[in-house]
């Protein structure tokens, strides 16, 4: 009876190490921005996501009437591009994307709006707001196993993950959202490994 009892924590043992490999290793490294999707940036102009340039990226969704995580991620991500900016890598090394999931609410204008807070005023400064239609907004995000829904109250439940992507496109790590999970100082470490 005890053999059975050690076969049986070794099976579980196992089948958890396999759900930690999958979820930690395999899924992320499957995850990338579709390369068939154009978004429109804050300022209208389109931008493809099979067009772009090696380059390490940031990628964060959100929607401009968060309350809470969406907004306090975006401050994160401002500090940090002012560290990247003293480094002299960002823009030309390295580029944040902001993409909205609530394309019908969050207008050019608002895009705009929300922007100009974290000090970016127009495009071709290394950080991108977009939006797109509802059916590549849901593409981009499934790419990323991103979740979210609006439950008919305007206050979208979604994941509260960003994403690290190195030069090739792959997800190399997974950011917890909300300035009390996303630390600046890990990011830019790890953005720096990844451009040495």
């Amino acid at each position: 009876m005890k053999k059975w009892y050690m076969l049986a924590a070794l099976l579980i043992i196992i089948g958890v190490g396999a759900g930690i490999l999958y979820f930690a290793v395999y899924q992320p490294s499957t995850m990338r921005l579709p390369n068939e999707v154009t978004m429109k940036t804050a300022w209208g102009n389109p931008y493809s996501f099979g067009n772009l340039p090696p380059k390490v990226r940031l990628i964060e969704f959100m929607y401009t009437s968060c309350p809470d995580i969406c907004p306090n991620t975006t401050m994160q991500m401002a500090k940090l591009r002012d560290r990247l900016k003293k480094a002299g890598v960002f823009g030309s090394k390295v580029e944040f994307i902001t993409i909205t999931i609530d394309p019908a609410r969050d207008t050019n204008e608002k895009l705009q709006t929300y922007a100009h807070t974290f000090g970016i005023t127009g495009d071709g400064q290394g950080w991108a707001f977009l939006r797109g239609s509802e059916a590549d907004t849901k593409k981009t995000a499934e790419a990323f196993h991103f979740q979210y829904r609006d439950p008919g109250n305007g206050m979208i439940v979604h994941t509260t993950l960003a994403y690290l992507l190195d030069r090739n496109g792959r997800v190399v790590e997974q950011i917890g959202m909300g300035a009390s999970r996303f630390h600046v100082d890990e990011v830019y470490e790890a953005i720096m490994e990844e451009l040495s």
